[in-house]
């Protein structure tokens, strides 16, 4: 679309109001974007900040993360939630290595052909990181549209081809300018046009505001609820994964049991549904004698301890409420 009366407003606000994050400053590399889409999906960006900067310390590029095993991926992402993120990066990164000459390829195809990336990173890689002009749907792109352009409170539970056909009608010519309105929507709708308490009298689209013309109607659908966290089975895959990051050697499940600190894992059948749940997403390698440890890693040769490790306190609920591929810019 050459112009849109959203355009103008939304990108003047962004240019003086926008947080000043690594990911986004001059100089970003397109492995740095592509780390933080990865772990902005779910994830705050108080939460991301500390740990895209230490991966990226660690691994400034797909080559040094793809020469180490994927249980260290793992372990460098700690307690961020939704470990097979870790583990989706790491094959990532050896595809780069094989099909790419260790570089994020520029190729919107190419970038959905990788492990773990769907089509909203896909979209985010290339427009920020290489300036494409290509339409960045998030959660907050999603809900900024309903209210200023149909008036409705909160977008569909899920994204629709409707809302698709309008983001992308929206999306400016110019790949440049393409690429920034994408960020400055994402940011407007993280930092203004919220899901629970939108600033309105803050907002650079407040007079152009559809919803807000209406009066400002209640969402007529079902409320979201917050997921709960505590003794569910990915609340014991976290368990189980703290310890076997910890772990300097394999650990039977008996010996996991013992040192997690938690009652919930006294429970053997939920315990052996969340092991088996890790070793089929391929984030724990089963070995003999009903020992197990993180992917990648040789087998030992010799005897190990029941206990090789301390014992670890329970895993950092994260944020479960919002659906979808990325929530981060809250």
């Amino acid at each position: 679309m050459p112009h849109h009366p959203l355009h103008e407003p939304v990108l003047a606000w962004y240019a003086a109001d926008a947080r000043d994050l690594p990911w986004r400053r001059p100089g970003r590399t397109p492995w740095g974007v592509l780390v933080s889409e990865v772990m902005l999906q779910q994830t705050p960006v108080s939460r991301v900040l500390p740990a895209w900067t230490a991966w990226t310390a660690r691994w400034p590029d797909p080559a040094a993360l793809a020469a180490e095993p994927a249980a260290e991926a793992i372990r460098m992402w700690d307690r961020l939630g939704y470990p097979r993120r870790a583990l989706r990066l790491h094959e990532a990164a050896g595809v780069m290595v094989d099909r790419h000459g260790g570089e994020v390829p520029r190729d919107h195809a190419d970038l959905l052909a990788l492990p773990g990336v769907g089509a909203y990173t896909a979209a985010a890689v290339a427009s920020f990181a290489f300036g494409q002009r290509h339409p960045v749907v998030d959660t907050n792109v999603r809900r900024l549209l309903a209210r200023a352009v149909t008036g409705e409170a909160q977008a569909a539970p899920s994204l629709t081809a409707a809302e698709t056909r309008l983001a992308g009608e929206l999306v400016p010519d110019a790949p440049g300018t393409a690429a920034r309105w994408a960020v400055a929507a994402m940011e407007l709708g993280a930092l203004v046009c919220t899901a629970r308490s939108p600033r309105c009298g803050g907002c650079p689209v407040r007079d152009l505001c559809r919803w807000r013309r209406l009066g400002a109607p209640e969402a007529t659908g079902p409320r979201r609820r917050a997921q709960g966290y505590a003794g569910t089975d990915r609340y014991v895959r976290g368990l189980l994964l703290a310890a076997l990051r910890s772990a300097t050697a394999p650990l039977t499940a008996a010996a996991l049991v013992d040192l997690v600190p938690d009652a919930v894992l006294r429970d053997p059948l939920q315990r052996d549904r969340a092991l088996d749940g890790l070793v089929a997403d391929g984030l724990v390698d089963p070995l003999p004698r009903n020992r197990f440890q993180l992917p990648g890693l040789s087998a030992p040769t010799v005897s190990v301890p029941e206990n090789p490790v301390p014992k670890v306190p329970a895993p950092t609920p994260v944020d479960s409420t919002v659906a979808g591929e990325s929530s981060w810019k809250r």
